[in-house]
Formats: structure tokens, sequence, C-alpha cells
């Protein structure tokens, strides 16, 4: 097989044309227009001959998986990203609807988390069918909802039956090879004090005081247990949200008295082997060093789950697993360059639906797609030499894990 040849059929203005008419669809996650969206990219599989369907998820929602269906003999591969998108943020100077495409970039609210790692995919699987390629191994096509929700629309996915040898999750990693990334624990703490009037706050325990103290050792935390310095690469605790005044009520009216309670929210990502309830025990510990600063001072802090949504769990895969050499491989043969591999940060912090194919599905894969840089924030955008080369690298990894009759 001519890698080369086929790489040339890649029509980067149609590739560009069909992201920009994913990001025209307004899909922000449990709405209706993840639906439709979902219906689009099930009607443009079956227009390429896959076989595609849209599939449940729990609240009323819908998947979107086809199947290109191998001659046999070959190993299959999965590409897992989802549809559903944030909303669109203040500060934008491009339309988020349009899917502008320049020069160098194009323009969208989800085109870098996902639409472009979606966009990628299908489009490897629609030049390849154009190129005359027939693989040996299935390629399943998996366009989920819900992983803002805690991944629910590939769990419900795994859940069904699906499932391939390998898979690729497109998460934005600007094109590296993610091979670890973390879990998360979402903690709720309360500092109670006593309160004074600022008269005599020397008699206090002044709670805004212990939190100003405590949040940057937080905010430096690793977590114990973890496997190699890798592991403890992904570790990290912040601080997201403090609200201190005086009493449980919080109440903001009398400023002159010493605060005595404060409430603060906040995450930790942890890698694997490590565990929630190591996680919660170091912050535990860092409570006993702080009420042994502020005697008098009474922690606490507990876990916050949202009930029915699920937690990703991390993920990890070897580096010398088949996936990451093909992927490897692929990226060296596009851009003639090492692909960074790892547990690359700043996306091994993220959370993932690979923690689900991985744990509940029991597959072997990698995280790699196009965008990163310039995910979640206003005028997010994507670099089109990276979509464009994603397609290709997504397209000798499928004929190399797939296998390519003669």
């Amino acid at each position: 097989m001519d890698f080369e040849a086929v790489l040339k059929q890649v029509d980067e203005k149609e590739c560009l044309g069909f992201l920009s008419s994913m990001v025209q669809h307004k899909s922000y996650s449990e709405t209706d227009g993840e639906k439709v969206l979902a219906a689009y990219m099930v009607d443009e599989m079956r227009k390429l001959g896959l076989t595609a369907d849209l599939t449940p998820v729990p609240g009323q929602r819908v998947n979107a998986i086809g199947t290109w269906k191998g001659t046999g003999d070959g190993d299959s591969l999965l590409f897992n990203g989802h549809l559903d998108t944030n909303p669109v943020s203040e500060g934008w100077t491009v339309d988020p609807w349009e899917g502008k495409v320049d020069d160098e970039f194009i323009y969208g609210i989800g085109v870098s988390n996902m639409k472009a790692g979606d966009a990628a995919y299908f489009c490897a699987v629609k030049t390849l069918m154009k190129a005359g390629v027939k693989l040996k191994g299935d390629v399943v096509l998996t366009f989920v909802v819900g992983e803002l929700q805690g991944g629910i629309g590939t769990l419900a996915a795994v859940n069904q039956g699906v499932r391939a040898d390998y898979f690729i999750n497109s998460e934005p990693t600007d094109l590296a090879a993610l091979t670890m990334h973390a879990s998360s624990v979402s903690f709720v703490i309360e500092l109670t004090g006593i309160t004074r009037h600022l008269s005599k706050r020397e008699e206090a325990v002044d709670a805004i005081m212990a939190a100003c103290t405590l949040i940057p050792r937080i905010n430096a935390m690793s977590f114990s247990g973890a496997r190699s310095d890798e592991h403890r690469s992904i570790n990290r605790a912040h601080v997201g949200i403090v609200h201190g005044a005086l009493g449980r009520e919080l109440q903001e009216w009398r400023p002159p008295q010493v605060a005595d309670f404060v409430k603060i929210k906040g995450s930790a990502r942890f890698g694997p082997g490590q565990s929630a309830e190591g996680a919660l025990q170091d912050i535990r510990d860092l409570l006993d060093q702080l009420e042994a600063d502020f005697p008098g001072l009474k922690a606490t802090a507990r876990k916050e789950a949202i009930e029915g949504r699920p937690v990703m769990p991390p993920f990890e895969v070897a580096k010398d697993s088949r996936i990451v050499r093909s992927l490897n491989a692929a990226y060296k043969a596009v851009r003639n360059q090492t692909q960074p591999t790892g547990a690359v940060t700043p996306p091994g912090f993220y959370g993932t639906d690979a923690g689900h194919l991985y744990e509940a599905g029991g597959m072997e894969g990698v995280v790699c797609g196009p965008g990163g840089r310039y995910n979640t924030m206003p005028d997010e955008r994507v670099d089109i030499n990276d979509f464009i080369d994603m397609v290709k690298i997504y397209m000798v990894t499928m004929m190399d894990i797939c296998g390519v009759e003669a």
C-alpha cells in the first residue's frame, strides 16, 4: 500500500467544510441541539455506506454509533468523541456558530472540545473509502453525548456492548499521545472559628485567615501512593470556590466581626493506583496541621458527588502497547517528528471518556486529538495544520491496526 498516495487524497477544503457544518450545530450539553447533531452524524455516516444508528443514553439523550465493516482477519479500532459542548462565554470577537476559517485557524464553540477530533476521524474514514482502501478489521465511530456529565454517553455505549480491540479517544491533546490521565474527586471543606468584634480580634479564631493559610497548601498538593514520578506528575488539587462570613448562614451584614465560618469547594486530581479516599485523607492531614496552627479551629472535609453522575476513572496504557506504537509511527510518517507521549500535561489533568473505555470496556487505547491550546476560551479555535495532520495520522493508524486488503 502506497501510504503517501493515499494521504494525498485528503481534501483540506472538504474536511474543513465538514467541521464547519458540525460547529454550525448548536449542541449545548443536555439540550435538543445535541440530538439534532447526533442525527446529522448518523445521516452522514450512512451516506458513506456505514451501518449507523442512534442509540439511547439515560435522560432521553442519544449517541450516534457507526461501523465501517472490514473484510475480516483484522483487528478492530474504535474512535470516541463527544458532540455536546460548553456554552459560549463573553469576549468572543467572531461568530461562535459560523465555523469561520481563515489562513491559520478554524473557529467556533466546541471546535477544540471536541468537534475537530470528531470530524478528523470521520474524514479519515471518508478519505480512505474515497481512495479505495479496504480494511480487514472494523472501524467503529462513536459520537457520544454526556461527556460533560461524567461520560454517561460513552458508559451507555459500553454497557450496550460497543467494543473494539483498540480505541483512540480524540480529546484535544495538541496531537500528543496521552497514555495516562487523572481521575478526580470534588471536595467540600468547612472551617469553623470563633468570632469576636474587631476590637478584640486577638481573642478570635479567624476562619478567613485560616482559609488563606490553607488554600496555598491545597493548591501545592500531591497525594500519597503514587506509583511513580510520572503518576505523581498528574496529581493536583485546586480550590475554586471560597465563601467566608459570620455563622454557618454566612451573614455578610456584620463586617466589623471576625468571620467564624468558611466553606471551600475544590477538586483533586490523582493518578491510576491512587484513590479518592486516599486524596481525602491527605487533605484531612492538612486540616490536622491547620487546626494545630490555629488553636480552637475546627475543620472538616467531605467528598461532594452529584447524584446520577458517574465519576470518570483514571486511564493508563503502556507506552510500548501496540496502539501507542502504531500512533507514534503514524505521527512520524506524517510529521517526520517524534510524537510527544506519556502523561503529558495539561491534558493529563483532564478526565476523559478513555477512562470508561479502559475500565468498564476493558479496552486498550490512547488519547490523541487536535486542539487544546485554545480550548474553553473566547474565540475557541484549532490550528488548520493540526486538524488536517490529525486526519492523516488517524488514516495511517487505521491502516496499520486494521490491516489493508491487498
